[in-house]
């Protein structure tokens, strides 16, 4: 059920944000986001803190992207990291490209 859960939410051309609400990590994440002016539908943030499997989408986490941490930051279908990563990319100059290159942006 988890690996449903995770693959549904991801499928598409959006960004997605697997989140527990009290990470700063996870704040990181969302606030590098919100700088981007998305399409509608294509940026989510999805808390995991209450979902009924959470030990269990983060054991997936883990399969699907080598790390069961929060947040798991997709773009498309690609795991890109946490949010030190996600900064990182920002600082770069990556995170933007890698946006448009999905049609995420307006």
């Amino acid at each position: 059920m988890a690996q449903q859960f995770v693959q549904a939410k991801i499928k598409g051309d959006k960004v997605v944000v697997f989140l527990k609400p009290t990470c700063p990590y996870c704040t990181m994440a969302q606030e590098v986001l919100e700088k981007y002016k998305f399409k509608p539908g294509h940026y989510e943030c999805v808390d995991i803190s209450n979902h009924s499997e959470m030990d269990s989408v983060q054991d997936y986490f883990l399969e699907l992207t080598g790390a069961r941490t929060v947040p798991r930051v997709f773009i498309g279908e690609e795991c890109i990291g946490g949010g030190s990563d996600v900064a990182a990319l920002q600082r770069s100059g990556k995170l933007e490209g890698m946006l448009k290159s999905i049609g995420a942006l307006q």
